[in-house]
């Protein structure tokens, strides 16, 4: 016996949760680091007009001054904060059937409300239906994933990512949350190129600099160590000379895992075991794919990202990050859709607590 239509949209909707709940978009595969730290990390907003905004603080505005006995002293307003502005983008993926795929895996679909469908049918329609939400999931977490990492001017529908918000020429006039960074230079992150990666030292000591400048600019510490392939090689080849720089170091003692670790080849997945002030490094596979795909000036594979996460924030839409969607057969076609959406931007209300260093490739 055959499907209803009705039918058919509640199997392919209980599908989609069913492999959103189990395999969450929330929980990346492991070789997509960035896109997993940003959706642990998530913070929804209630939406609005065009932007997403920041609050910003470039100045105390202070009044200080020395006086003794009666001198006449000062007041003024307080006129501290400025605003960071991000533009949100709507995004989706989705697939669909049509009756004559669908019959020719054995599902037959009806207009007949009373229709009622076999086991056999049954079960083909949910393996067809896995099927397409699997690939459905990955397409979906594949090209997002790349979206945080570009700049945003691929598409003018695009968000800004990685590479617009912690850039690799600072402080040249690009806009960033709607501030021309080249007007307010502590809106800057560090950056460094050119970095000559077989000279361990040279190399070690821009990684000192732009540690220091991120605590210093920022505020606080880099949380978050993102790496690829040929920054990684030379990295570990830096930190041949001086262990302590590449190895995590734990207290050691029974039931420690974070015990003392020599060896740098040690690593799970993208961990790779080395570490960078108590920081593990971890390679992103995604940067290889970038420099295939998008062939930059400056290589993906020879850039190491000092991140700070407490102030670079995925921000969806209050009930808008991975939506079921189950639009209605259109009148003129007897397809059946489904689809995922979400709407989101990216923001770091902290430019200046971030880093990123490249290496010359040809040095």
């Amino acid at each position: 016996m055959p499907f209803t239509e009705e039918q058919i949209g509640y199997a392919g909707n209980h599908v989609i949760d069913n492999y959103l709940r189990n395999k969450p978009i929330d929980q990346i595969n492991v070789d997509r680091p960035l896109i997993r730290k940003l959706t642990e990390g998530k913070q929804n907003w209630g939406g609005g007009l065009q932007f997403v905004v920041e609050n910003l603080r470039f100045s105390n505005d202070s009044n200080f001054q020395a006086y003794f006995g009666d001198s006449q002293v000062t007041y003024n307003r307080k006129r501290t904060l400025g605003q960071a502005k991000y533009r949100w983008g709507s995004f989706h993926d989705g697939f669909g059937l049509n009756e004559d795929e669908l019959a020719q895996n054995g599902i037959i679909v009806t207009d007949d409300r009373n229709a009622t469908s076999s086991q056999a049918e049954r079960i083909q329609l949910v393996n067809l239906l896995e099927e397409n939400t699997e690939a459905l999931r990955l397409g979906w977490q594949e090209n997002m994933d790349k979206m945080l990492h570009r700049d945003g001017t691929q598409d003018p529908l695009a968000i800004g990512g990685l590479d617009h918000l912690v850039s690799l020429t600072p402080g040249q006039g690009a806009v960033v949350g709607g501030i021309p960074d080249n007007v307010q230079p502590l809106w800057n992150n560090y950056a460094k190129t050119g970095i000559n990666g077989t000279d361990g030292d040279e190399l070690i000591d821009e990684l000192e600099k732009g540690w220091r400048e991120c605590i210093r600019r920022g505020g606080s510490t880099p949380n978050f160590i993102l790496a690829g392939s040929d920054f990684i090689d030379a990295y570990r080849a830096a930190a041949t000379s001086a262990i302590n720089r590449q190895v995590q170091l734990g207290t050691g003692g029974r039931g420690n895992r974070n015990a003392t670790v020599l060896d740098p080849s040690i690593g799970e997945g993208v961990k790779t075991g080395l570490f960078f002030k108590g920081v593990e490094v971890i390679w992103d596979p995604v940067f290889d794919e970038l420099d295939d795909e998008d062939n930059p000036v400056i290589p993906w594979s020879g850039r190491c990202y000092f991140l700070n996460m407490r102030h670079l924030k995925l921000r969806p839409i209050e009930g808008h990050w991975m939506v079921r969607r189950k639009p209605p057969r259109v009148y003129d076609r007897y397809v059946h859709y489904w689809a995922l959406t979400a709407k989101c931007a990216l923001t770091t209300n902290k430019r200046n607590a971030h880093a990123v260093f490249a290496l010359d490739i040809g040095a």
